[in-house]
């Protein structure tokens, strides 16, 4: 999959990585829809997690990137969607296996637990890591009921 639309959303605790991540994904050419929050002024993480799994749902994104203090809530948040495979990345590692064997669709960073450089590896992974299909496709399938 060529990805082209980015999605991003983050609560008070991610706002500060996100607008970095946002420079730096406008630098690399993609298109990105900040969807908020435009502040470090406390907000609920749930009202940006569920507009981002519906950016996703509808195809107005090829894929997500969602940021929260742990990443959890967020994570927690958009995996209440059908259509959502939100995984929590914390490393290039965990980053590139959620894309390879679970087909992930959107990449959850703990803001509070990474830098700036950290997130980037992870964004790189996951924007660069393929579905691998195969054995997998049987298992990702059997995520939404």
């Amino acid at each position: 999959m060529k990805i082209k639309i980015i999605a991003i959303a983050s609560d008070h605790a991610g706002y500060n990585l996100k607008t970095k991540i946002i420079k730096y994904l406008k630098g690399k050419n993609f298109i990105v829809n900040d969807l908020g929050t435009d502040s470090e002024k406390s907000v609920d993480y749930p009202d940006y997690g569920h507009q981002l799994a519906r950016e996703i749902e509808q195809n107005k994104a090829d894929i997500g990137i969602s940021l929260c203090g742990s990443g959890n809530g967020i994570n927690m948040t958009m995996n209440k969607h059908k259509k959502i495979r939100s995984a929590l990345c914390w490393s290039e590692e965990i980053s590139s296996l959620a894309r390879a064997h679970n087909d992930a669709n959107n990449c959850a960073l703990p803001a509070r637990f990474i830098d700036y450089k950290e997130a980037i590896l992870i964004i790189n992974a996951f924007l660069t890591t393929d579905f691998e299909g195969g054995r997998h496709i049987a298992r990702v399938n059997k995520i939404a009921y």
